[in-house]
């Protein structure tokens, strides 16, 4: 089972990678390593964004890393929601193997167990900093957490 979720990482991170290998030069960063960003969203469909035909709205700045870097056009989802999705994107295994992998509370604890193998901790291996931004919806600290103190394990971890 463990070989399994290594093999599902090391696949996602493989393509992700050489997805990346024809960035143009300016695209590098002074290591050497291409840069790597995922955009995942709640409720995007695939025409919502003016690169991909949407006329109603336009999305000038995806439009631009859309065009210097990769598009997708044949996307699948493991889960139609929001914890579950994200839970398999970022460690590889399939939400229906962990009971925990549904849409939480604001209160849940982290449901991704801190020594589990991640795509940044993959990514952090090979000399990468890894940062996120927006909803993290998995989780944080041993629930029921104190706001007003510092909340751990959470994404950082």
């Amino acid at each position: 089972m463990r070989f399994e979720k290594c093999l599902i990482l090391m696949l996602m991170l493989a393509v992700v990678i050489t997805s990346c290998s024809s960035y143009k030069k300016q695209n590098v960063t002074n290591s050497g390593k291409p840069n790597i960003v995922i955009i995942y969203l709640d409720d995007l469909g695939y025409g919502d964004v003016s690169a991909y035909g949407a006329t109603e709205i336009q999305t000038p700045n995806i439009d631009r890393l859309a065009n210097n870097g990769v598009m997708f056009t044949d996307g699948h989802a493991s889960s139609a929601t929001c914890t579950p999705s994200r839970y398999a994107l970022l460690t590889g295994v399939y939400p229906w193997r962990n009971k925990d992998a549904k849409i939480l509370p604001g209160t849940a604890p982290l449901i991704i167990d801190t020594a589990q193998v991640t795509i940044p901790k993959m990514l952090k291996k090979q000399g990468y900093h890894t940062g996120i931004v927006g909803k993290w919806h998995l989780g944080l600290g041993r629930g029921q957490v104190n706001w007003n103190e510092h909340v751990s394990p959470g994404p950082t971890k």
